[in-house]
């Protein structure tokens, strides 16, 4: 069967079963996965081995590092913790450039927590701001929301970027460094747009049907800053410096490759051979992997958890069990995903894509555009940001050849992360989370919401490019 016809099946069974049937994620990849891999060439009686080999090692390469994720996120919400690094920010940029201080919360706290998890936090934050000043509330949500989504399709250990990095071999420090550069204008950017927003069109904040405002943490029930900002800190700072102690390695050998796994494997045996900064490397290679700077970190938040609030064993168990139940639904999606990437692969969607669209639809920067095309068409079609992320990175992955890309992998991660983030709707949970935690009509979430989301989609794709053309870091 022709490669394009398998992906156009493949699309319509993973978008027709998420948004037409309504059933979860999960199964609708992994039954895409799994008739695209009995439609693709290769031995009959392997065809399903295949698709659970896929599976696996995706949810080897990322799973812990999700699973871990998610615990520093429950941690850090019930300790306080989340909460003094949002002070942090009140007091650092004061009351007047609160808009920024709410953009800035949502761009840290959604590096370590999930998007609706950031969100729900903060908005309690956002009305009590609004309280205080009389002004501004649409404002202070759309500031939220434009820090927490560049951060949530721009930088792991959130699970979208983080499977994007895998699957296109970028090295993950490279990933979080590239990812705060982009994303850090993207959403000042969505903090310009808040503002002109609200001074247009200002909304004044409703009160919640039958529910009581949430609590606000006095300074006295909140963790100090040090321990709040640790679990954050930490993993970027060790996964950071092993990443720039793999450029210096790298830069040794001049005939080392550019993508891991390759890499990896040739500072190594430099290493072997003796060059001093390969054998650092060894070192950093340990404690930055980010499945030991997870597991540092969550350690740190689950004692701060235990220090600040003194749960009893079984309920401190009961905290973590209920994080991971949550981080384990995203594995099985990811991991489902990156299975249908790799049958995409196995059907040899690659060389018909470029024998259809020509060398030049897919080579350069015309594949970032090509990208940032696609995951923006899924984004709209199924809702979800992440789902977008990893249908396109497995349909691009799929498409690279030795000559496919002049620039770095990462600028192709980042095309892909910016157009994950256009065509947000009512099929979006994002869409639903901001407009009753928000207390919005749909004609105003889709006012702001939306509009806010094209914006850093676009914005994002326009500095990736600016980037890449002026470091192309090849």
């Amino acid at each position: 069967m022709d490669p394009l016809l398998i992906l156009a099946l493949g699309i319509i069974v993973v978008i027709g079963m998420i948004v037409w049937l309504r059933i979860n994620a999960f199964i609708a990849l992994i039954t895409a996965a799994i008739m695209v891999s009995l439609l693709a060439p290769g031995a009959s009686a392997l065809k399903i081995e295949r698709v659970a080999v896929a599976f696996g090692d995706t949810a080897a390469s990322i799973g812990i590092v999700i699973a871990l994720a998610a615990v520093i996120g429950k941690a850090m919400m019930d300790s306080g913790a989340a909460d003094r690094v949002i002070k942090m920010f009140l007091s650092a940029l004061g009351e007047k450039r609160s808009g920024a201080a709410m953009m800035g919360s949502g761009f840290t706290l959604s590096i370590p927590v999930f998007f609706d998890t950031a969100f729900y936090l903060l908005v309690p934050l956002a009305r009590s701001l609004y309280r205080r000043t009389g002004k501004h509330y649409l404002k202070y949500l759309t500031a939220i929301a434009a820090g927490a989504a560049v951060t949530h399709t721009l930088v792991p250990p959130t699970p979208g970027p983080l499977f994007i990095a895998n699957r296109l071999g970028v090295d993950l420090g490279m990933m979080i460094m590239m990812g705060l550069l982009v994303g850090l204008p993207t959403a000042v950017v969505g903090l310009l747009y808040a503002t002109w927003l609200d001074r247009k069109a200002p909304i004044a904040m409703r009160p919640y049907e039958g529910e009581v405002e949430a609590e606000v943490l006095t300074d006295d029930k909140l963790p100090g800053l040090f321990v709040s900002l640790a679990p954050i800190v930490l993993p970027i700072l060790l996964i950071t410096v092993n990443s720039i102690v793999k450029v210096m390695a790298q830069a040794a050998l001049p005939d080392a490759p550019l993508r891991d796994p390759e890499l990896t494997d040739a500072i190594l045996a430099a290493a072997a051979a003796g060059l001093p900064i390969a054998e650092l490397f060894q070192w950093t290679n340990l404690i930055g992997n980010p499945n030991l700077a997870l597991l540092l970190s969550a350690a740190i938040a689950v004692m701060t958890l235990f220090y600040q609030r003194r749960p009893t064993a079984q309920q401190l168990a009961g905290t973590i069990e209920s994080a991971l139940m949550s981080g384990g639904v995203i594995i099985l999606i990811t991991a489902a995903g990156g299975a249908f990437g790799s049958m995409l692969r196995a059907a040899r969607l690659g060389d018909a894509i470029q024998a259809t669209f020509g060398d030049a639809a897919t080579t350069g920067l015309a594949l970032l555009l090509f990208a940032f095309f696609i995951a923006s068409l899924l984004k709209f079609a199924q809702g979800s940001s992440t789902s977008a992320m990893i249908i396109t990175s497995g349909m691009v992955a799929a498409m690279l050849g030795p000559d496919s890309l002049t620039v770095h992998p990462v600028y192709l991660a980042l095309a892909i992360g910016s157009g994950s983030l256009v065509g947000s709707w009512m099929n979006d949970s994002g869409f639903w989370i901001f407009a009753k935690m928000g207390v919005l009509t749909e004609v105003e979430t889709l006012k702001s919401w939306s509009v806010l989301l094209v914006i850093l989609g676009v914005t994002g794709l326009v500095a990736t490019l600016i980037v890449a053309l002026l470091f192309p870091l090849t």
